[in-house]
């Protein structure tokens, strides 16, 4: 029954971090620019800004499950952390690996990748949860660099290094859109 429940918690990830993520693209435009929008809505089209959409859903889902499966699970905050982790780092894998043998981005192609990241972030949760032992070293390491991610994605829209990943490919700049 554990099983069960935890493979249908991480299917319902799936679909929730999907649909949310896609929506997140769009909400700051659709605030009117609003500044605390910013901070877990895409602000322009760098990589930095497609990796938020991802991880922010993924974060609220994974306070939501907390509460369901943490007793369900020896490893739940290691889990969630390397998910966590898995989805920028496929994102990141995976789109500069095609675009540098295409020369060019294909929508289709990024959307796809970023369901894909989804479902392996969400794959390796499963499996990891379901390991019989607990790591407790790990999984305060774990929340650790949970912390960092949080960290990261709650500040570098703000304050963006002038480095590729944050670079809007549009109109060149870093962070947030200035419109007057």
């Amino acid at each position: 029954m554990r099983t069960k429940k935890v493979l249908a918690w991480e299917i319902a990830g799936m679909f929730f971090i999907i649909i949310i993520g896609s929506l997140l693209h769009f909400t700051y435009e659709l605030s009117g620019f609003w500044k605390p929008a910013s901070l877990i809505s895409a602000v322009n089209e760098s990589t930095w800004e497609h990796l938020k959409i991802g991880f922010w859903p993924a974060l609220i889902f994974l306070i939501i499950e907390f509460f369901v499966l943490r007793k369900e699970t020896k490893n739940f905050i290691l889990a969630k952390t390397v998910s966590l982790y898995l989805i920028p780092i496929v994102i990141t894998g995976l789109f500069y690996s095609y675009t540098a043998i295409l020369g060019r981005d294909i929508f289709f192609l990024d959307i796809s990748i970023f369901v894909i990241s989804i479902i392996v972030a969400q794959i390796v949760s499963y499996r990891l949860m379901l390991l019989k032992s607990a790591h407790k070293t790990a999984s305060l390491i774990a929340l650790i660099f949970l912390i960092i991610e949080i960290v990261a994605f709650s500040v570098l829209t703000y304050f963006p290094p002038h480095f590729f990943l944050f670079k809007d490919p549009v109109n060149g700049g870093y962070g947030l859109i200035r419109y007057v």
